[in-house]
C-alpha cells in the first residue's frame, strides 16, 4: 500500500492553507459530499500537498485523488498531464472531475468516485 510522508515544505503548506481558504463554488459542493467521510465512510482530505503538487482531494486508504478541472485548467492539458503522470507514479489513482459535473450531477459524479476506489455499487 501506498505510503505518504506529510511534506516537509512549509511553502506547500501554506499554499494548501491558501487554496483551502479560496474554495470555488464546485469545490465547495464536492467537499461537502466528500467530508466527514460522507462518501461510502471514505476519509478525504482536500487541498492536501504530494510532492510538489497539491491535490484538490486526497483519499490515503483508496489511494485516489480527485482533481477538479474548471475554466484554469484550460490550455494546461501537457502541465496536467504531466501533473497525472506524477501522481500516478507515486502509486495513486488520479480522477479528473470538471466543476460543470460537479453542479450539475452530484450524485453522478458520487458514483464515479465510488467506482474509482473500488467500493461494490449496487
Amino acid at each position: 500500500m501506498f505510503s505518504h510522508k506529510k511534506p516537509n515544505d512549509a511553502r506547500m503548506l501554506e499554499r494548501a492553507r491558501q487554496l483551502r481558504k479560496g474554495a470555488t463554488v464546485p469545490e465547495r459542493f464536492l467537499w461537502g459530499l466528500l467530508r466527514n467521510g460522507k462518501l461510502a465512510g471514505l476519509k478525504f482530505r482536500r487541498q492536501h500537498p504530494i510532492g510538489p503538487f497539491v491535490a484538490d482531494f486526497y483519499c490515503h486508504d483508496a489511494a485516489l485523488i480527485v482533481e477538479l478541472d474548471g475554466m484554469s485548467h484550460d490550455g494546461r492539458a501537457e502541465a496536467d498531464a504531466q501533473r497525472t503522470r506524477y501522481l500516478e507514479a507515486q502509486g495513486m489513482r488520479v480522477l479528473r472531475i470538471s466543476n460543470d459535473e460537479v453542479l450539475n450531477d452530484r450524485e453522478a459524479v458520487a458514483m464515479t468516485i465510488l467506482r474509482a476506489a473500488g467500493i461494490a455499487l449496487q
